[in-house]
């Protein structure tokens, strides 16, 4: 139900449209929690297992067809001997940069007898709901939602009759080569891990692939190549176009997670195989590879954050802050994949813009493929899954969709969903589609008039379904307090999260440095379904800036809860309008920048500009008495933090707003009628 329509306050019309948008929030004939088949996946999933013990197999060998060698774990049911057993078994293989000891460490705690089930247990009762460390309990929730299971090694399917191949990627943990980082030369050492897997004398040729984040990228990719032996897919956390993701979200970089990671990665590399020195067969070309490259892309990484100028940023460096090449080799073609694939992403994750178009995109019948967005962050997927009113646990939904598809036991996993969602501001859902069916973009007016409900905001503004002859000029200037806000709590994955509610769930604190537009309350349970664009009608005494925006519900009591965000370098506000979508007025629904130096416009300082900002896509329903803000920010550290070129041209200058009947300033956002 449009904005317009929802905001009137007449008693009959606020009633009538309370029956029809209760209806239009039905969920269509299922249920989220999955009713009796996810009870039994669960039970399923905590049952006695079927063989009492696993069988590893330790750094095994696996050659590449350019002769790089890869190391394997292999995990196999066993008997109470320790013995493997002898049956043929359907494969689920993990390809990860986190090296193969990580997975390992943290499967080695879930099992240490007397003390991980307490630790666990206790972990996941935490609640510090109601207090300053709330945000401990957002994050530890994950611990009983299944997620640590599908990070790495899960043994309740390999003590089910599963095989689990665990692989360092090539460059990373014990395995040869130069850490290619998804690339093309990766990826097809994914096709012939999955090869080499169907061919062992333990594996029935039927493989699946899981994991998280970049284990999940790489399962995506895999299943666009179509290798014969691999029959499904169950990525948590994908991401499928990484520069807009998170390298170089609106053209700014995400300081936030993207030095952190990448000092990581190349860390873990240099942990050698201490077994392999003991025994006195160390790899040198293992150590070699890392000694021609010991810092993959931190070099391009400082570069392009500080370098002054364009002429001072180097060609390796443009490779990777640009799109171009190296990002398209790295976009999985997902209308080219065909196997059954259950997609598990966030509405706060770092590659939110991604999960949902991977799904849209899949070319197969609901059902053989389904999408789940949470509420969490990167670093606490499956948070509160599992508890009543949820959907099952993480390991669960993988433990079932892997039976079903690679060994044909018929538990209605495929009946599950298509598209879960917890809906922002209600709960759980289940839907056809997303959008949700009756999504239609319509456009919500800036308006300098106050409306009376931000009066901690650098500017109190309004929101209006119809355009207002403001002719208004409104400054903000960068600074920083989003160190406070969600977008500091996604952009570092979720780490930041830990500083409560009162920083994540409420943008009042962040607010002090926003230009704010408030609506006036919903008469109606009003739903908001998809991407969100914000365009802006600005002025720079700068040759550019950078523009951070999120969309927020406000409840009655003031509480300013961040729905959704976007950014874009002004520089960089061409639109690649070969990605990007419009609604049947000509608006832009999701504009994707170009992000390329030969787009890059530099503002005329003192001259009218107009910029789109896309939103990240979102599900939410805005309860009656509550209403919808946009606030608009100079600066949101760490989430971005513009290249250095763009960041000196800045100034760091305060930014304008120019609100102007002509160029109007407006919200295109997605009303479900």
């Amino acid at each position: 139900m449009g904005f317009s329509r929802v905001v009137r306050s007449t008693a009959v019309m606020g009633t009538a449209l309370t029956v029809l948008i209760g209806a239009a929030a039905t969920p269509v004939a299922a249920d989220p929690t999955g009713g009796a088949d996810a009870a039994a996946w669960t039970a399923a999933a905590d049952a006695p297992p079927q063989y009492p013990q696993v069988a590893i197999d330790w750094d095994v060998p696996v050659t590449m067809s350019d002769g790089t060698v890869l190391q394997a774990n292999v995990y196999r049911p066993a008997d109470a001997a320790g013995r493997p057993i002898d049956t043929a078994l359907p494969t689920v293989l993990n390809i990860t940069p986190y090296t193969k000891l990580v997975g390992n460490l943290i499967d080695s705690i879930q099992q240490i007898p007397g003390v991980s089930e307490p630790v666990l247990d206790f972990l996941a009762g935490l609640n510090f709901a109601g207090t300053p460390f709330d945000g401990i309990t957002e994050l530890t929730q994950a611990v009983d939602g299944g997620g640590l299971r599908t990070f790495g090694v899960n043994r309740n399917l390999v003590q089910n009759g599963y095989a689990q191949v665990v692989v360092d990627a090539r460059g990373t943990g014990f395995s040869q080569g130069t850490w290619d980082v998804l690339g093309p030369r990766e990826q097809q050492d994914s096709v012939e891990i999955i090869d080499w897997v169907s061919r062992q004398p333990w594996s029935d040729g039927a493989v699946g692939m899981s994991g998280i984040s970049y284990s999940a990228i790489n399962s995506v990719q895999a299943a666009a190549l179509r290798p014969p032996a691999l029959k499904a897919i169950f990525p948590v956390e994908p991401g499928n176009d990484l520069l807009r993701d998170i390298v170089g979200t609106g053209g700014a970089l995400g300081v936030g997670f993207m030095p952190l990671w990448l000092t990581l990665v190349n860390v873990l590399k240099f942990v050698p195989n201490v077994q392999s020195i003991l025994q006195g067969s160390f790899d040198s070309r293992w150590l070699q590879s890392r000694l021609d490259d010991p810092a993959i892309l931190i070099p391009e990484l400082a570069n392009a954050l500080t370098a002054p100028t364009i002429a001072d940023v180097r060609p390796s460096t443009l490779d990777v802050a640009q799109d171009g090449q190296f990002y398209a080799d790295r976009s999985a073609d997902t209308a080219n994949i065909t196997v059954p694939t259950m997609v598990y992403g966030g509405w706060h994750d770092i590659f939110t813009n991604s999960e949902p178009r991977i799904y849209q995109d899949i070319p197969l019948e609901p059902g053989r493929k389904q999408l789940i967005m949470g509420d969490g962050y990167h670093v606490n997927p499956g948070a509160g899954f599992g508890r009543p009113g949820n959907p099952p646990r993480l390991d669960a939904l993988q433990r079932a969709w892997f039976d079903h598809w690679l060994r044909g036991i018929d538990n209605g996993i495929e009946n599950y969903g298509p598209v879960t969602l917890f809906q922002q501001g209600g709960g759980w859902t289940t839907t056809s589609q997303f959008p949700r069916p009756g999504a239609q973009s319509e456009r919500v007016y800036l308006s300098a008039a106050p409306s009376g409900t931000a009066g901690h905001s650098l500017h109190d503004g309004s929101l209006t379904a119809q355009a207002v002859p403001d002719t208004a000029r409104l400054t903000v200037a960068p600074g920083l307090r989003g160190l406070c806000s969600r977008d500091a709590a996604v952009g570092t994955a979720g780490a930041a999260a830990i500083l409560g509610s009162a920083c994540t769930r409420d943008s009042r604190f962040n607010e002090a440095e926003a230009l704010t537009f408030t609506g006036a309350p919903m008469t109606a349970p009003t739903q908001i379904s998809g991407a969100t664009n914000v365009r802006l009608n600005t002025v720079l005494d700068r040759p550019d800036g950078f523009w951070a925006a999120t969309l927020n519900d406000v409840a009655p009591d003031g509480t300013s809860t961040p729905l959704t965000h976007g950014a874009l370098t002004a520089s960089l506000r061409a639109i690649d309008e070969a990605t990007s979508t419009r609604s049947a007025n000509g608006d832009y629904v999701d504009a994707k920048p170009a992000l390329t130096l030969a787009s890059r416009q530099p503002v005329v300082p003192g001259q009218p500009t107009t910029v789109d900002i896309n939103l990240l896509p979102t599900d939410a329903v805005i309860q009656p008495g509550h209403r919808l803000r946009l606030d608009v920010y100079a600066a949101s550290v760490p989430r971005y933090l513009p290249l250095g070129p763009m960041l000196v041209d800045s100034g760091l200058a305060p930014q304008h707003i120019q609100l102007d009947p002509s160029r109007p300033s407006f919200v295109n956002v997605p009303f479900v009628d």
